[in-house]
C-alpha cells in the first residue's frame, strides 16, 4: 500500500503561525486529484519540530478527517526523546494513520545501539505500522544498514526511509531485509534509479509542486519501465535542484504558494525564502510547466 509516490506534505500557516486548516483541506484535495499515492503528515516538510504535542496529534486527527480514506496517510512521529516520540505515535494510532514515520534521534548522536533500542521500544509501546527513518545530514546521526536489519525483524516495522542519497547504501540494505520490507527513498534527486534498482517508492518534496509527474514516474519505474520513468525524472530534475536551494521546507512552501494553494508563512527559526533566490525558483517552475 505505501509505495509509489508519497508526498512529504507543507503545513499551510495563517499570519501568527496558526495551522490553516482551510487551506490544508485544499492541499489534500489536490493530491487526491493529481494521483498522490500517499500523503505524509507532519514529517520534516511539515515543520513538525515546530509542533507542541497536543497541536501535533490534533494536526494528525483532523488531517485524518480531511482524507477520509481517500488515500494512505503516514504520521510523522519522531523525536529526539523516545518518551516523546512513543507518545507522538500513540496520537498516530489514535487518528488511524496508517503508519508512522520515525526519524533518527536527532542532535543526542546516539550509539547504533542507542538507535535499536530506541526503535524497539517505539515498536513495543505502540502497535501500528511504522518506517524508519535515516537523514543524516539534518540529524547527524547515520542508522547503519545492519541496524536497520536487526530492527525489520521487529514485525511492524515494515521500511526504511533512506535519505542519504547513496544508491549502495539502499543495495545494501536490500540485500539484509526480507523481500517485503519497505524500502523508500527521501532523495528526490536520487528517487527514479532507488526505485529502478529495487526500490518501492519515495517520500517526496518536490511531490508538493509536482504531483502528478512524480506518480507517473514511479509507476513507471516500479513497473520496470525505465525510459518513460527516467524520462519524466529529467523532465522535473531542476526542480529537485531548486527546491533545495536553502534548507527544506523554505524553497518548497514558497513554490506552493505560488501555485496559490498555501500562504508564505513559517514558524520561527524557519524565515521565507530569500528574495535572491526568487527567480531560480520562479524559472523553474515556469519551465516545467508547473506554473
Amino acid at each position: 500500500m505505501l509505495k509509489g509516490s508519497l508526498v512529504a506534505l507543507v503545513t499551510p500557516m495563517q499570519d501568527g503561525g496558526n495551522i490553516d486548516y482551510s487551506k490544508l483541506e485544499k492541499l489534500i484535495d489536490f493530491h487526491v486529484q493529481q494521483g498522490t499515492h500517499g500523503l505524509v503528515i507532519a514529517g520534516t516538510t511539515g515543520e513538525s519540530a515546530t509542533m507542541d504535542i497536543n497541536e501535533h496529534c490534533e494536526f494528525l486527527n483532523r488531517a485524518r478527517e480531511m482524507i477520509n480514506k481517500r488515500l494512505p496517510m503516514v504520521a510523522g512521529t519522531g523525536a529526539n526523546s523516545t518518551s516523546e516520540a512513543i507518545s507522538l505515535t500513540q496520537c498516530a494510532k489514535k487518528a488511524q494513520a496508517d503508519a508512522a514515520l520515525l526519524v533518527t534521534p536527532y542532535y543526542n548522536k546516539p550509539t547504533q545501539e542507542g538507535l535499536y533500542l530506541h526503535h524497539k521500544a517505539i515498536a513495543e509501546a505502540v502497535d501500528i505500522d511504522q518506517l524508519l527513518y535515516n537523514v543524516p545530514g539534518r540529524t547527524a546521526c547515520d542508522m547503519l544498514p545492519e541496524t536497520v536489519q536487526r530492527l525489520s525483524l521487529i514485525k511492524n516495522i515494515i521500511g526504511v526511509k533512506e535519505a542519504t542519497g547513496d544508491l549502495q547504501r539502499m543495495h545494501q540494505i536490500k540485500s539484509m531485509v526480507a523481500d517485503d520490507f519497505l524500502l523508500l527513498s527521501g532523495d528526490d534527486a536520487t528517487g527514479c534509479q532507488f526505485i529502478l534498482q529495487g526500490g518501492h517508492g519515495t517520500i517526496s518534496v518536490t511531490a508538493n509542486v509536482a504531483p502528478a509527474q512524480m506518480s507517473r514516474m514511479c509507476e513507471a519505474a516500479l513497473e520496470g519501465n525505465e525510459q518513460e520513468a527516467v524520462k519524466i525524472d529529467q523532465q522535473i530534475a531542476e526542480l529537485h535542484k531548486v527546491l533545495f536551494v536553502e534548507a527544506n521546507p523554505i524553497p518548497v512552501k514558497w513554490a506552493v504558494s505560488k501555485m496559490g494553494l498555501c500562504e508564505n508563512i513559517f514558524r520561527l527559526p524557519m524565515t521565507p525564502l530569500d528574495k535572491k533566490y526568487h527567480e531560480q525558483v520562479l524559472s523553474v517552475l515556469k519551465s516545467t510547466g508547473i506554473l
